[in-house]
Parts: structure tokens; sequence; C-alpha cells
């Protein structure tokens, strides 16, 4: 059924119409309200939701449309491998991917139980040949450097999550570096090829279907590049490269010998499939068994949504807290403010999640939606971002929601001067995470009376900017498992209630298939069958390369 048709849309319009002009001054300063809407029901976490333009009647009007939205039964279908990609007829069951091995895994009654361990396995003899110096190259030298081809959730999970997780890297892990290319412009394989020796590189060339044209691009560019070293065709591919994919057949017809073949299953959705083999340069940063705590973490979150009644589900707490922004109170915009560098990347992983699950205009039953269906995310680093966007949060036009994520302790070192150091920068670190949240709150009534006195307007801030702070307790494989996951099932529970299917993405289809039909016009075929606007900028891009072309010729 669609939101606006549920029994609880009107109480919570009615009432987001009092709140949407209640600043947050107002609410704050209650301890009753603030205790009730802190929440430590996930283990290693602490959700603090009182700095949200809401009241504890709000919350359990929200968590009431929750109920009516059909959460709880949709909760069990996701997890028990039901159909809940209905446009593509396929379950969704990555939380499959990270459940212990002793865990029976059934779909459309087949268990895939023992071919998830064996995918796994054979993903963790791959890695520690790696480690032991047994992988060799052509000419016989151990691989010391290993690049990840992908895009998309082929690239931006393993990304985000190796640099995250780097200082947690074994001895024999520590010894390999890991790059990712994944522009179709190639602008990332020129910038670091260049530097690597082709002797001792293996490429990792991820595609769900194995015909993603802007990885074969990029990796038929480092098949080039090895053969100009003197290596033959078939042996490089069988020494210098690795397949991860849905695709057995498409893997074998590209060249990647079998032995080199990572599978992975088309019920595993890209944004979700770090959990995967997809997963490989995660667990060759961190080694086997930091993986395994990766994996460990995001299954702890598996296990509280599927326990956890919704009053206390971190969640589902957080999807409603994203209903009520956007769909009451209008508040589209939400700003990812890690307090940790290690998590730089974040922002971006969750900006494919959110904006590729959600971003629909069709229900379920294809009736067109006439209400918001996901906010527009983006973020930064939060101390980068206080000396760039943050003044428009602070005095803008805008209404944004923030997610504040800080970790309560930070792993110093064992030198205990530069640890003393460490500890200063990290107290810091957390004093500007505590404050930036409490004056996009409170505005200008942070400050005493006293310091108020002779504020000009433009010194001013209106403050009841609404925001969300995680707490957890430090950054580790098991923390940031269990991080992604919570994001993962809020997405989740948001497509729920906003009635679409969040596991399929034809919208990134179209302007692919455009792109090649507009390729042969840029090298001089037809443009009879385009716009006036793609007509000229072709025609500019040609003349701009005749220019370029003559200039060259004079240089030479």
């Amino acid at each position: 059924m669609l939101l606006n048709q549920l029994p609880g849309w009107e109480s919570l319009t009615a009432k987001a119409e009092k709140y949407s002009s209640t600043h947050l001054d107002m609410l704050l300063h209650d301890p009753e309200r603030q205790k009730k809407l802190m929440f430590d029901s996930l283990n290693h976490f602490v959700l603090d939701f009182s700095k949200q333009r809401m009241t504890v009647d709000v919350l359990d009007d929200l968590i009431d449309l929750a109920k009516q939205a059909g959460v709880e039964q949709k909760i069990k279908n996701l997890l028990s491998g039901k159909i809940v990609n209905i446009s593509e007829n396929r379950p969704a069951l990555h939380t499959a991917l990270r459940a212990p091995s002793a865990e029976e895994c059934f779909l459309e009654d087949k268990s895939y139980s023992k071919q998830i361990q064996k995918s796994l396995d054979k993903m963790q003899r791959l890695i520690r040949r790696i480690h032991a110096k047994q992988w060799r190259g052509f000419t016989g030298k151990p691989i010391t450097d290993v690049v990840n081809i992908g895009v998309g959730g082929s690239d931006l999970g393993p990304l985000m999550s190796s640099y995250a997780l780097e200082e947690f890297a074994p001895s024999e892990a520590s010894k390999i570096n890991i790059h990712f290319a994944s522009s179709i412009d190639g602008a990332q394989l020129a910038g670091f090829l260049p530097k690597l020796n082709p002797e001792t590189t293996l490429f990792c060339v991820v595609s769900k279907s194995y015909t993603t044209i802007d990885t074969l691009s990029n990796a038929n560019t480092a098949v080039s590049w090895i053969k100009a070293a003197g290596a033959d065709e078939v042996i490089l591919k069988k020494l210098h490269f690795i397949g991860i994919s849905a695709s057995r057949e498409k893997m074998t017809q590209w060249g990647i010998n079998e032995s080199n073949q990572l599978y992975f299953w088309d019920w595993v959705g890209g944004r979700y499939s770090l959990w995967s083999t997809v997963g490989f340069s995660i667990a060759l940063k961190i080694g086997v068994a930091g993986f395994k705590e990766f994996l460990a973490g995001a299954h702890a979150v598996d296990k509280h949504l599927a326990d956890t009644p919704l009053e206390s589900n971190i969640p589902v707490l957080l999807s409603l807290i994203d209903i009520w922004n956007c769909n009451f109170l209008r508040t589209n915009a939400h700003a990812i403010l890690p307090y940790d560098g290690r998590l730089k990347h974040f922002h971006a992983y969750l900006e494919q999640l959110e904006m590729e699950s959600n971003g629909k205009s069709v229900s379920v039953e294809n009736e067109d939606i006439d209400y918001r269906t996901c906010p527009i995310l983006w973020g930064e680093v939060g101390p980068n971002a206080q000396h760039a966007f943050y003044q428009l949060l602070h005095q803008g036009t805008e209404k944004v929601n923030s997610d504040f994520l800080v970790a309560a302790y930070r792993d110093v070192g064992k030198d205990s001067d530069v640890g003393e150091q460490f500890k200063e920068h990290h107290s810091l670190n957390l004093a500007n995470c505590l404050a930036q949240s409490r004056v996009l709150a409170l505005g200008s009534t942070a400050l005493s009376a006293e310091d108020q006195m002779g504020l000009s307007p433009h010194q001013q801030y209106a403050g009841s900017q609404p925001s969300t702070t995680i707490l957890f307790d430090k950054l580790t494989p098991f923390t940031l498992g269990s991080l992604i996951a919570l994001y993962e099932h809020k997405v989740f529970i948001s497509a729920v209630i906003w009635d679409i299917n969040p596991f399929d993405q034809w919208g990134v289809e179209l302007g692919k298939s455009i792109a090649k039909k507009i390729q042969p016009s840029l090298k001089g075929g037809e443009l009879d069958h385009l716009d006036c606007s793609t007509t000229a900028l072709i025609n500019a891009v040609n003349k701009s390369i005749e220019k370029q072309g003559k200039s060259v010729e004079k240089q030479s």
C-alpha cells in the first residue's frame, strides 16, 4: 500500500505541522525525552535521536506506521529468501553470505550454505597464496601489487572497507599494495600503471555479468600493458588475472583460467556484494581472520533485525527518522558526517547504497508515487567538512538532516609519546563532533546570554537543524561490518514503507545503452538520429580534437 494511504499518514502530517516550526531548543532540555530517544539495544553502538525535531509520541506513531506497512513480515521475507526483488523475480539474500558456515541458508528449498562456504574457501586459498608469496607472475617474481578493476558495487564497497581497515592488516598482508580502478576514462590506470611492475602485478576483474563496458575496457588495457612487457596473452591471463562474477561462462570466454575464477550468485545485488567474493580486496587487505570478523559484525545486525521488536530495532528506527524528515518535515537533504578519517569513502558508498536503491517513483504495484522516496545524500569526513559545506548547514537556507558518526575510543599505538598526542587528537575530534551537532540543533542559543550580546546578523546561527549521532565503541572489522549492515537494512525498511523495490536499478541502464549508440557518431558516423544539443556537442568535440591535433603537429 502507498505510504500516503496508510492509516497513520494523516495523524503524522498533522503533527509535522507543529514540529516543523518547533525549535530544537524547546526540546533539548527534557531528561525524560532524552532517555527515551537514546538507544543502546545494538551491541557496540549507541544512537541518539534526541536532536531530531520529534517527541516520543511522534516516534510511537512512526512505529505504528511501520507496522501498518507490514515491516515485520517483510523483514522475515527478506531474511528467509523470499522473492523481494519483484521486478526481477529474485530474492535478495546477501545476509546469507555473512551467516556462520553452520547456519543453513535456503532459497526455494535449496540449501546454499555449502556453496557459499566453498566459494569463500576458494577465495581464502588464493589470498593465502598471495600473502605467502607463492603466487608468481610470468617471470617468476612474487606478486607485490593487486589492482581491483570494477565499478559501482564492485568498487565502492571494497575501496571504502579496505581503506577504513588498513591498520588491521596482518604482517603478511601489509606488503601487498592494493589499487582501485573504476573510471571508464582510464585516468586511474594511467595514474598508477607507470609506477607498477607488470611482472609483479595481479589484476582482479570484478563484474557480476562480466559484460560491464567500464570494467572490461580497463581490463583490456591491463592486458595490453602486460603484453607490452613481453608476456604471452594466454599465460598472462593465467598468472596475472583473477575473475569475480556471477557468470562462469563469461569469465571463461574472456580468458580467465577456471582456477582463478571466484563465483557469486545472481541473487546478490551489486551494492550488497562486498560480503561475497567481491570482498576479495578487503580480505586481501585485512586477512582471512579479519574478513570473518567483518562478516560477523554484519551478521550480528542481521540477528538484531530479526529478533528485536520494532520499538528498539535500530535499523527500523533509523529508517523512521528518514521517513519523518523526508515525508513529513520535508527535509530531503541528508549529510553523512563521519568524525573518523578512516571513513573518508563511507559517504560515497552510502550514496550508491541509498540513492540507487530507493531513487524510485513507481510503487511495487506499478503505481506512480506522489511523495518523496529517497533523501539526497552527500558527505565528507566531519573535520574537513567543517571547513567546507558546514557554512550551508549553519547559516544557509536549506534544511538538512545529518548523521554524525564517531568512535568513542581510538587505538593510538604503543609509542607512549606519540600515543599521548593521538589521545589528544581524538579528544579534540570528539569535542568537535559533539559541538557541531549541538550548534546545528541550538544555534546561537548554544552561547551564553552574555556571549550573544552584540552579535551582528551575520554572526547569528538559526539552529534547529536535525541530526542523529551514531556512537560506536571503536572502529574494527566487526563494527564496520555492523555499521554497513545497519545502513543496508535501514534502506530496505524505508523501501518497504515507501512501497518501492530497493533491489533493482533500471535507471542506470538506459544511459549506458544510449552511450553505445552515440559512440559511432563520435567516430564520424551519422548524427541524424540525435537531438540538436547532442549533435552540436559532438561537432564541438570533433573541432577540439582537430585543433589539438594541429597543435601537436606544429610542436613536432
